[in-house]
């Protein structure tokens, strides 16, 4: 008769996983000269950053890992009102948005980082 031996192995797993969000925020007061039609083309260049400096392009969204707010004067859009690129932002069905108003894009994306450390009890 043959015996069957049974190997036991125990360990405990530690995992610290960080989501790290990187905000960006974009600043805009609506000019006439973007209006074309009853749509607002916002181009990159006339926005600024946290700091008041003018930015050159738009970071974006990473698709399944980030998103993107606007609001104009305080009041959060619909995302399928407006459309965003690395060089635009254009909102439709803008012509009720007065000349003036305040637009602020939020750019979220996350850079997870994760770790682990696996010790072995015998």
């Amino acid at each position: 008769m043959a015996t069957l031996f049974k190997l036991v192995i125990s360990a405990e797993t530690t995992t610290n996983v960080s989501t790290n969000p990187d905000v960006e925020r974009y600043f805009y007061s609506v000019d006439p000269a973007h209006r074309v039609g009853s749509t607002l083309e916002i181009p990159a260049t006339a926005f600024v950053d946290d700091t008041d400096t003018p930015v050159t392009t738009i970071t974006e969204a990473i698709a399944g890992n980030g998103y993107y707010l606007l609001f104009i004067n305080g009041v959060l859009q619909q995302s399928d009102l407006y459309t965003i690129s690395d060089t635009q932002v254009v909102i439709t069905d803008a012509a009720s948005i007065p000349d003036g108003a305040v637009i602020t894009l939020v750019v979220t994306n996350f850079v997870p980082d994760a770790d682990s450390t696996t010790t072995i009890i015998t």
